[in-house]
C-alpha cells in the first residue's frame, strides 16, 4: 500500500472537514443573525451544497476509481443522469425511514427532507463518486472484507459514522431539557455531521495503522 495514496486520502478528507467548519462560520460574516441552531434549515442547505460540490470536485481531480477504459460522451451523460436519480431516490428513502423512526409526518416536513438530503450527501453521494451507480459494487463494498481500495475502506467508515451519529443524535430529543438544539432535527443532523467528520479523520489514520494487514485484491 502506497503511503502517497494514504496522504492523498488524508488531504481530501481534511478538506471535507474544513469545508463543513466553514459552512458553520463563514455565512455569519455575510448573513446577519446566521447560526447553525437559529437558522438550521439554511445551514442544512449550505452544508449539503458545499460538501456535495467539494466531493464532486475531489472525485474529478483525484479520480480514486479511475479505470483504463474510455467511455463515450453518451455513456457519461447516462451515468450522470443515473447518479442524479439514485441521489434523489436516496433522499426519498432516507426521508421515509426517518419518518418511520418517529419524525413528524406532516409537521416540519421541510426540515425532515433537508435532513434526509444531508444524510444522502454524507453517504449516497460518496458511493456515487467512488463506485458510480452500480448497486452490485455498493453491496460488495459494504459486505465483509468487500473493500478493494483505501477509498472504499474510507467510504465504509464515513458512511457508518454518519448513520450512527444521526441515530445517537436522536436520543436527547425526548428528554425534558428544553434546549434549543433539541428541536427537530438539529441534534440528529449535528450527530450525523460529527459522525461524518469523525469518520473522515479516523479513516486514513486507521488505514495507516493497519496498512500491513490490509490487502486489497482485484475481483
Amino acid at each position: 500500500m502506497k503511503e502517497a495514496e494514504i496522504r492523498r486520502l488524508l488531504a481530501a478528507n481534511l478538506l471535507c472537514v474544513f469545508s463543513i467548519i466553514l459552512t458553520a462560520v463563514l455565512p455569519a460574516f455575510f448573513w446577519k443573525g446566521f447560526t447553525v441552531l437559529g437558522t438550521h434549515v439554511a445551514w442544512l442547505c449550505i452544508c449539503s451544497v458545499c460538501v456535495s460540490t467539494l466531493n464532486v470536485i475531489l472525485h474529478l481531480v483525484l479520480r480514486p476509481n479511475l479505470t483504463p477504459k474510455r467511455s463515450s460522451f453518451a455513456h457519461k451523460i447516462s451515468r450522470f443522469l443515473k447518479c442524479c436519480i439514485y441521489f434523489f431516490m436516496s433522499c426519498i428513502l432516507f426521508h421515509a425511514i426517518i419518518v418511520l423512526y418517529g419524525a413528524p409526518l406532516i409537521e416540519s416536513v421541510t426540515e425532515t427532507f433537508l435532513f434526509a438530503v444531508l444524510l444522502s450527501t454524507f453517504t449516497t453521494l460518496q458511493c456515487l463518486c467512488i463506485l458510480g451507480p452500480n448497486i452490485q459494487a455498493w453491496i460488495r463494498v459494504f459486505s465483509k472484507n468487500g473493500a478493494m481500495s483505501i477509498w472504499e475502506s474510507s467510504l465504509q467508515i464515513t458512511t457508518v459514522g454518519s448513520i450512527l451519529g444521526a441515530w445517537f443524535g436522536a436520543f436527547p430529543i425526548p428528554l425534558d431539557w428544553d434546549r434549543p438544539w433539541q428541536v427537530w432535527p438539529i441534534s440528529c443532523s449535528l450527530g450525523a455531521t460529527f459522525g461524518y467528520m469523525a469518520g473522515l479523520i479516523i479513516a486514513p489514520l486507521w488505514i495507516h495503522w493497519n496498512r500491513k494487514q490490509l490487502t486489497y485484491k482485484s475481483r
